[in-house]
C-alpha cells in the first residue's frame, strides 16, 4: 500500500518519545511533530534518538525546548530538529537575545558543533547559510509583554515565525484559565494580523473545532491538531463509554 502523503501543515503534539505514536500519526497523514520537551518526558538521550527517527518517517520536527536559553536551543538543533519553539519569551528585547542562539554569526550567536548536522565533518560558509535558512526559530507568544511587542518580535531577522501558547497567554493576560472566550480570540487575531503584516507564519495548538476553524480562517501556517495523551484519553474514553452503554442495554 502506498504511504499517505505527509501534510506539514498539521502536527501531532508528543509529550514523550513514543515511536508507536509517531508511526501512527505519520501513517494517518500528519507531516510534523511538536516535541514538548519543556513539559514532557524527554531527556537528552531520547531527543538524540527520537529526532532522526521522526525525520526518517518524513515528519518535520518542532522542538519546544526547556527554556529560553542557549543550551536547550542549540542541543535541539544539533540533534537535527527542523525548528526550535522557544517558550517564555518576555518581550522584544528578550526575543532578540534568545533567538540569536538559533542562528550562526553574523546573523545570530549559535555555536558550531561538528556532529549530526554536518555529517560528523567540518563545515563551510554554504552550510552555515543553509542552516540559518533551513532551521526555523519560533519564539512563543505566551506572555503579555511578548504580545505587546509582537510586531517587533516578528521583525527580527533571527525569527522565522511565532508559536502561540494560548493557555499561558490567558493566565498572563489576567483572564484566568484558558476557556476560548472572546478575549482569547482577540489576542489570536492580533498575532495573526501581525504575522500577516510581517509575511511570516504563526502556529497554533488547536485542540478544539473552534480553534481549528479560527486558525484556518486566519491563515495559520501550521496547526498542532491533538495532544498525544489527549488522543489516547479520547480513544480510551470512547471505547469505555460505548461498552458501558451496551452493557446497560443488555440488562
Amino acid at each position: 500500500m502506498s504511504p499517505v502523503p505527509a501534510d506539514r501543515r498539521y502536527a501531532v503534539w508528543l509529550s514523550d518519545p513514543s515511536f508507536a505514536a509517531a508511526e501512527i500519526a505519520r501513517g494517518i497523514g500528519y507531516g510534523a511533530a511538536v516535541l514538548d520537551i519543556e513539559h514532557g518526558a524527554f531527556d537528552l538521550a531520547d531527543i538524540e534518538r527520537f529526532v532522526p527517527f521522526l525525520r526518517a518517517l518524513g515528519l518535520e520536527v518542532l522542538a519546544k525546548v526547556l527554556g529560553p536559553e542557549r543550551g536547550p536551543i542549540q542541543q535541539a538543533l544539533d540533534f537535527g530538529a527542523d525548528a526550535v519553539v522557544i517558550p517564555h519569551v518576555e518581550n522584544a528585547a528578550h526575543a532578540k537575545a534568545v533567538t540569536a542562539f538559533a542562528k550562526f554569526p553574523p546573523l545570530g550567536d549559535r555555536s558550531f558543533a561538528g556532529g549530526r548536522t554536518t555529517g560528523y565533518r567540518g563545515f563551510t560558509d554554504a552550510w552555515v547559510a543553509e542552516q540559518d535558512r533551513g532551521t526555523r526559530c519560533l519564539p512563543m507568544i505566551e506572555d503579555a509583554g511578548a504580545l505587546e511587542d509582537i510586531g517587533e518580535i516578528l521583525a527580527l531577522d533571527t525569527v522565522d515565525g511565532v508559536f502561540v501558547g494560548p493557555s499561558d497567554l490567558s493566565l498572563r493576560r489576567d483572564r484566568g484559565a484558558y476557556t476560548r472566550q472572546e478575549g482569547d480570540f482577540a489576542d489570536l487575531r492580533r498575532v495573526a494580523e501581525a504575522a500577516r503584516m510581517a509575511g511570516k507564519p504563526w502556529i497554533l495548538p488547536a485542540w478544539s473545532r473552534e480553534e481549528k476553524e479560527f486558525a484556518l480562517a486566519h491563515g495559520a501556517g501550521q496547526l498542532a491538531l491533538t495532544m498525544q495523551h489527549g488522543a489516547l484519553a479520547a480513544g480510551l474514553t470512547a471505547a469505555f463509554e460505548e461498552t458501558t452503554s451496551l452493557a446497560k442495554q443488555a440488562r
